[in-house]
């Protein structure tokens, strides 16, 4: 018995010593962690399970049969994150450069099988250089595995991704499926084809970072949703964004004690707006000051920055928040920002997580870039997102409501459950000026002004909106926190479901 317990420790130090220790030096000389070390920052300690850990492949083509190491790549298994149960998996760059064959897409589909059958998140590490070459179609019929279940797990349970190295050809795919994508500065990259195969096909000269590194995936594509300077501040980072998120989409938003008086008033909120309607002001501060002890966790920062988005609590529960921020383009709703809001909502309505909404949107943004972009079906992406929606949805209108886009931005008329406007609010086709220029086309320049006048005490305040019912209450600024914690009190046994239908066929 002896000598078997003797073998079983030996295996597992080789298994754990991946590719060996020379690449292993490798890997921290490029400032990265391997995929176990990865792990232990990611989940509490002595909290993981490993599987798997002596599968090899089967390979025998191109003197692979000789080439084998246990675990193939790929470090599997469950563990917790506060308590609270997750399943991963962490690409090994070590081995065959993380490479995915047969058997490595096994582990992964195991583990992604455990995932949906026990209600659990599932947390992709990503440091690889792509489908193994020397299995051909046995690796992709691997990745269009994973792919499947990748699908059947959306809505589910959340799916995060960090890309902490290369992501290149197949392996991107997976990780555009899941829910977040997080990325490490100057060490990762995604790409569907790489550097060479674009100066090959198009002539065109790129590098890695050029082509696909956190930098442009932040701020151009949208394809991650923010990245961080190394790895141990990624992985630190996504522990605080599993407090935020439900196990699956049956338990719920989660609740954290919480020791921050929901009935709290903040006066300087009363001083937030300017008292010109022209001038900006950070809508940050009103969601920091609104949220339970300014814990907020936000949701692609550096893309479309005319609209926030991102995970707060509220009386310990999560919410999550969407809000114009008037100190870009004026918070004017645009293709990205509509795409932006869009999937966020979507990702809170499937996971039951109240959604809190900051108003403040001139309308939709002009001209031929926009149109010829497909601004109208980007739009119309945010509207359908609010309107199917049927979680929680308190509306707070700060100061501009404007056109389709007061509509578009969780209005009562889509189902929003309560509507809440500071006595600034404007709510109006558009603004006064623009409005009377083509009402009274042809006056003078004072019958202009005195009819801009006019028209801005009529409709230039939230109670014409109130007489009508589509305010439920004109509140005061410093109440914010306290009336919208009061109000998702009061829906938490909200209970509203959509006519049955095989899937919606939303705008894409």
């Amino acid at each position: 018995m002896k000598d078997v317990l003797i073998e079983l420790e030996q295996r597992r130090a080789t298994a754990r010593l991946g590719g060996g220790q020379k690449r292993i030096d490798a890997q921290h000389a490029r400032g990265k962690l391997t995929a176990r070390e990865r792990l232990e920052i990611l989940l509490d300690p002595d909290s993981f399970e490993e599987y798997d850990m002596f599968v090899e492949h089967r390979s025998s083509d191109f003197g692979m049969e000789k080439q084998k190491i246990p675990g193939d790549g790929v470090v599997t298994g469950w563990g917790t994150v506060n308590g609270r149960k997750v399943f991963v998996f962490a690409k090994d760059f070590t081995v065959f450069g993380g490479s995915l064959s047969e058997a490595h897409a096994q582990k992964i589909i195991k583990i992604q099988d455990m995932a949906i059958r026990n209600r659990a998140p599932v947390i992709g590490l990503f440091d690889a250089g792509g489908a193994r070459i020397q299995e051909g179609v046995a690796a992709l019929g691997g990745y269009g595995e994973v792919f499947q279940r990748n699908v059947l797990a959306s809505g589910v349970i959340p799916q995060i991704s960090v890309i902490m190295g290369p992501c290149a050809g197949g392996d991107v795919y997976s990780p555009a499926m899941t829910d977040f994508i997080f990325m490490v500065r100057d060490r990762s990259y995604m790409f569907v084809t790489g550097p060479d195969v674009v100066k090959t096909v198009t002539n065109e000269t790129v590098t890695s970072e050029e082509l696909g590194g956190a930098k442009i995936h932040t701020t151009k594509s949208s394809i991650a949703d923010g990245a961080y300077d190394n790895d141990v501040d990624a992985l630190i980072d996504m522990r605080r964004l599993m407090d935020f998120l439900p196990g699956n989409n049956i338990e719920g938003a989660p609740e954290w004690p919480s020791f921050d008086d929901p009935d709290r008033y903040d006066p300087s909120l009363d001083r937030l707006i300017p008292d010109n309607p022209n001038k900006p002001y950070d809508i940050k501060e009103l969601i920091l000051k609104t949220v339970d002890e300014g814990d907020f966790f936000e949701i692609q920062e550096a893309f479309a920055r005319n609209i926030v988005t991102g995970f707060g609590r509220l009386e310990g529960r999560t919410v999550g928040v969407v809000a114009n921020q008037p100190m870009v383009l004026a918070g004017v709703l645009d293709s990205d920002a509509s795409r932006k809001a869009a999937r966020f909502v979507r990702f809170c309505d499937c996971f039951e997580i109240p959604i809190v909404t900051f108003v403040d949107v001139p309308g939709f943004l002009p001209g031929t870039a926009q149109e010829y972009g497909g601004l109208i079906k980007h739009g119309a992406k945010l509207l359908f997102a609010y309107a199917e929606a049927t979680v929680p949805k308190v509306t707070v209108i700060t100061r501009k409501a404007f056109g389709g886009a007061y509509d578009v931005m969780a209005s009562k008329h889509l189902r929003g459950d309560v509507n809440y406007a500071w006595p600034t609010a404007q709510i109006a086709v558009m603004g006064a000026k623009g409005a009377v220029e083509i009402i009274f086309r042809g006056a003078d320049a004072e019958g202009i002004a005195s009819k801009t006048k006019e028209y801005e005490d009529h409709f230039m305040s939230p109670f014409v909106a109130a007489e009508r019912g589509y305010i439920d209450e004109v509140i005061q600024p410093r109440s914010t926190r306290r009336r919208v914690a009061r109000a998702l009190a009061m829906l938490r046994g909200k209970r509203l479901e959509n006519p049955w239908k095989k899937h919606d066929n939303i705008p894409l």
